[in-house]
């Protein structure tokens, strides 16, 4: 025997029944809700959300501003630093021109000095060979 404290029930399901009109039953009972407890006017709000707008406006240009000078800071940073080493650049090229003068006149010079023993030597040879040429004239008159 069953107790009258247990009643069978009965639970209905629906397949395939669609949800979106629980979602907006609930939107709309939210909303109303929202309106029913909100604590200013909907001017109200609507102040507050320019005023929020405003600042956070503000606070972007501030940081853009911010943004800006610190990439400016580093553009002149970079600017510097490619200028010095243009200089370096030009100055090491200036000293190799300089250098490259004086070697070339360093060599001329020993080039000219080199000349000069090298005629002053065949000069010689020459006096030898005519010394040489006269003293043979010599000898073959004398013996004659």
């Amino acid at each position: 025997m069953r107790d009258h404290d247990e009643v069978p029930y009965i639970v209905i399901e629906r397949d395939g029944g669609s949800q979106v009109g629980s979602f907006v039953i609930g939107a709309l009972v939210g909303a109303g809700l929202a309106l029913l407890f909100a604590p200013k006017s909907g001017a109200e709000t609507q102040e507050a959300l320019k005023e929020h707008a405003r600042r956070l406006r503000g606070t972007a240009e501030e940081r853009m501003r911010e943004a800006q000078k610190q990439l400016e800071e580093r553009l002149d940073v970079a600017r510097e630093g490619v200028q010095e080493r243009v200089e370096s650049v030009k100055n090491a090229l200036d000293a190799g021109r300089e250098a490259a003068r004086e070697a070339r006149g360093e060599l001329e010079k020993k080039l000219e000095t080199s000349k000069a023993a090298y005629r002053a030597g065949v000069d010689a040879a020459r006096e030898t060979v005519a010394a040489g040429a006269e003293g043979d004239e010599d000898a073959a008159e004398a013996g004659d």
